[in-house]
């Protein structure tokens, strides 16, 4: 994703990876053998190798345009067919017809040619034989028309060059491996071994949404959970030590670590659970580790810095300090939904406005005071609310309280994973009281915040 992929997102990824201990052999910042190693940086080798692909009759130029795709989608909805994606009306041109029409500069995709009877048999490390047939498998989108490529060609064009011998990954990508199978096939590479793991569960047994649980790294790291824990508990989601204990190291389980073991069983995330964890391992450290994990979680110089830049005009004594920064320190603020209502905004429109920054803030690309206050200006505007009135409810949500420290320099240093989450618990307190942004009015309000803000 070209939008969202910039330094910062790719620093704050090898910031969580760093974090929790885990180090690499080969990346962008340690190069290696088989660099370039950012996307961005190896197009000419995904468009080389598409072309060979058209080249051999395993892709073809498509000419369709959207508004033809879209006809098309309405059409296969209304049947309710088994094929939901595209009908290879253009894998039916011929070369000479193709290019004729790329010489014009006419706009176009390629597209992986897929069979159109038979199935695909994939054998899956964890699995039964899974069958998929093949007239139910998208003419999968390779090569975008601005030239840039798809996940599905890339993946399987680095993974092949890199020598990636095992693709362990959530079993959401089972309906998508006859792709990737296809371009193995097609491009005359024997496919690694494809493993399909569970999806992690919350407590209550559906899926883990990024929007209604936690599932960024950095925000654990800034609620204070211990890297060693969360790896820890993590390892026990779908994986059991031979002995059985349940407490151990990334050396131990490395050692002990059988891929046999592996358990397809539901595994449930609960974060009470871990913070339960967290809590037993801290009590195990002497004061003085204590103190070291403390220092190089918030309270170094660096944080401190930054939050006296923004209480020193705002305390008359150093005993103002702690009380007034208390809430970057903490993950939950006190909410009620007395709280975050006010005079002239009732419930109703303050779950509203906290659901559209939530989904307004998760764009960013670049978390900072401008483009976080670049945001709120174009809620404010759009809803048509002073930015002073919009922010009070927020100061509650993100504080707890309705005056606090600037509100968007403490949501730099609370991080973009703690300022959402925060705007969750938020909502949570709105729909305990009654102000539900869930099921079919989260569906409605959906369709009436993209006509605004899309």
């Amino acid at each position: 994703d070209q939008t969202r992929s910039t330094r910062e997102s790719e620093e704050e990824i090898l910031e969580a990876i760093k974090w929790l201990g885990l180090p690499w052999d080969e990346g962008p910042d340690v190069g290696g053998p088989c660099g370039p190693y950012r996307q961005s940086e190896r197009t000419d080798i995904y468009r080389e190798h598409c072309q060979r692909l058209v080249e051999s009759g395993g892709a073809y130029p498509c000419f369709c345009t959207q508004e033809r795709l879209a006809e098309l989608r309405l059409e296969l909805q209304s049947k309710k067919s088994a094929m939901q994606g595209y009908d290879g009306l253009c894998a039916k041109l011929t070369p000479e017809e193709a290019q004729k029409r790329i010489d014009a500069g006419e706009s176009h995709v390629i597209r992986l040619k897929v069979p159109e009877s038979g199935e695909c048999v994939l054998k899956d490390r964890f699995r039964d034989e899974v069958r998929i047939p093949w007239n139910t498998v998208d003419h999968q989108i390779l090569l975008k028309a601005d030239g840039f490529p798809t996940y599905h060609l890339a993946n399987v064009v680095d993974d092949h060059l890199m020598g990636i011998t095992h693709v362990l990954r959530g079993e959401e990508w089972i309906s998508s491996t006859p792709k990737h199978l296809m371009l193995y096939q097609q491009f005359g590479w024997d496919p690694p071994e494809f493993g399909h793991l569970p999806l992690l569960r919350n407590p209550y047994k559906s899926k883990l949404s990024k929007r209604k649980n936690p599932t960024g790294i950095l925000y654990y790291k800034q609620a204070g959970i211990l890297p060693e824990v969360l790896l820890n508990y993590l390892g026990l989601m779908a994986y059991s030590m031979p002995d059985g204990s349940e407490k151990f190291t990334l050396d131990e389980f490395v050692a002990d670590f059988d891929i046999d073991r592996i358990s397809l069983g539901g595994p449930v995330f609960d974060l009470k659970k871990l913070t339960n964890f967290n809590g037993n391992f801290i009590r195990e450290l002497s004061p003085q580790d204590i103190l070291a994990r403390l220092q190089g979680w918030m309270l170094n110089d660096q944080t401190w810095l930054s939050i006296l830049e923004l209480a020193r005009t705002r305390v008359e004594s150093l005993s103002d300090i702690l009380p007034a920064s208390a809430y970057l320190f903490a993950d939950k603020v006190s909410l009620s939904a007395d709280n975050l209502i006010q005079q002239n905004m009732d419930g109703a429109k303050v779950a509203e406005l906290m659901k559209i920054a939530q989904w307004e803030l998760e764009t960013l690309v670049v978390w900072d005071k401008e483009t976080i206050r670049g945001k709120f200006d174009k809620i404010a505007a759009t809803e048509d609310i002073k930015l002073k009135d919009l922010m009070v409810p927020f100061f509650v949500a993100l504080s707890g309280s309705k005056t606090a420290l600037p509100i968007f320099e403490s949501m730099v240093i609370l991080g973009r994973e703690m300022s959402t989450r925060r705007l969750q618990y938020a909502l949570d307190a709105l729909d305990t009281a009654g102000f539900s942004m869930k099921g079919k009015a989260l569906k409605q309000f959906t369709t009436d915040y993209e006509s605004k803000y899309k």
